[in-house]
């Protein structure tokens, strides 16, 4: 009975029983992540003075992320060669430790916001090659036909988290203490750590683990596909728009709805369950206009945000939210899946490679942006500005795709 409820895509992989212990791993870590999604800005606003408290909440959540770049490019010559699996270890160990020091200082009360900073900053600068690391150890254990299904469920997870997650941070940074939360968030990164370090993986020839040809050229080979080169700049403005959402959001609770942080964490818990059940529906799918949906969720994601900049109540952007975490939800399976589609297969990985260093920008970026739009515009226009833009992106996408069809 609940083989059949498993829809068939995602039986093969579920079968793995090496793929199973990897994923109860990444739902551990991705939870504190999802708990650490209303800590990191939480703490950040009770440390900063109310008149800068934008400017530093948008500089917590970016040095929570952004750093990763810095890595990336930094440690690239070095890091190319290690294994996949040294290097997921690398970076769970790097997190585990930066961010267990965050409720120690503010424990010692030693913790000022440029301290809580810096080691936010430290603790993700191999993140994106943790993140690397994930990728290439599920590439190595699954064939080809079954990349898909698991990147899904992985992806979904990442959702997942933001249902319990931040509705668990929401209640102990009302009640207990944001610092404390950040302390369990590096716990899940050890956990991690020591289920890969105690992991047996078998040995595979689905991929190669080091491919610095692909490393090296897939941004040149972008360049040579228009249609993939467009998808990758829709994304990375898509990407881009959404990062003010993470600071306005929390300010919006405090400033303009004067709330505690249950209620922070119910946005983000309802926008995770939509997420959720958005992406999982459309993975069962197997047959979709792949470009047409990807612009439409551009679009409604978009609109999604516009209660907010309109002043609504809050149980209509709480259900807006919601509906924005469902359309939201499938984008980055749908175009993944699209450069797949499109992709030159002995090119796919380099493609694929050039596409999450690019990416690796975008939020951050957006998220660092958020923080002065945030202080000169409020927190409602600035998340209702961000959906008005996310419009027009997708408005503008559509009309290119138009053109490219009627050139056709």
């Amino acid at each position: 009975m609940l083989r059949r409820l498993v829809p068939s895509a995602y039986r093969p992989v579920l079968a793995n029983r090496v793929f199973r212990r990897l994923i109860l791993g990444f739902a551990v870590s991705y939870l504190g992540d999802g708990m650490s999604f209303v800590a990191v800005a939480w703490l950040a606003i009770e440390l900063a003075p109310q008149a800068t408290a934008g400017l530093w909440v948008g500089g917590a959540v970016a040095a929570y992320t952004l750093p990763g770049v810095v890595g990336a490019l930094v440690f690239g010559r070095r890091l190319r060669r290690v294994p996949a699996r040294r290097l997921l270890l690398a970076d769970n160990v790097v997190r585990g430790v930066f961010l267990g020091a965050v409720p120690l200082a503010w424990l010692a009360g030693l913790l000022t916001l440029p301290l809580y900073v810096m080691l936010l900053a430290i603790s993700s600068l191999l993140h994106a090659w943790g993140s690397a690391g994930q990728y290439t150890l599920l590439a190595e254990l699954l064939p080809h036909e079954q990349r898909l299904a698991a990147n899904t469920l992985v992806s979904s997870l990442t959702f997942a988290a933001t249902i319990a997650g931040p509705a668990i941070a929401g209640v102990l940074v009302t009640y207990i203490s944001s610092a404390l939360v950040i302390g369990l968030d590096a716990l899940t990164y050890v956990f991690l750590a020591v289920l890969v370090a105690r992991m047996r993986l078998p040995e595979s020839g689905h991929v190669s683990p080091v491919d610095q040809e692909a490393a090296r050229g897939g941004f040149a080979l972008l360049r040579t596909h228009p249609e993939l080169l467009g998808l990758l700049t829709l994304t990375w403005f898509f990407n881009l728009l959404y990062g003010p959402v993470e600071v306005a959001l929390p300010l919006h609770v405090t400033d303009d709805l004067h709330a505690p942080g249950t209620l922070l964490g119910l946005y983000w818990t309802m926008f995770g369950l939509g997420a959720v059940l958005g992406g999982l529906a459309i993975g069962t799918l197997r047959q979709l206009p792949l470009w047409p949906v990807t612009v439409a969720i551009v679009v409604g994601w978009g609109l999604a945000l516009l209660p907010f900049g309109l002043d609504a109540p809050t149980a209509l952007t709480v259900a807006s939210f919601t509906l924005g975490g469902a359309i939201y939800g499938p984008f980055v399976a749908l175009s993944v899946t699209l450069m797949q589609a499109k992709s030159p297969p002995p090119h796919l990985a380099a493609m694929l490679a050039a596409r999450s260093a690019a990416l690796l920008t975008a939020s951050p970026i957006g998220t660092a942006l958020g923080g002065p739009l945030t202080t000169v515009l409020g927190p409602r226009a600035t998340l209702g500005g961000s959906g008005l833009a996310t419009v027009a992106l997708g408005a503008v996408a559509c009309v290119l795709l138009l053109a490219r069809r009627r050139n056709r």
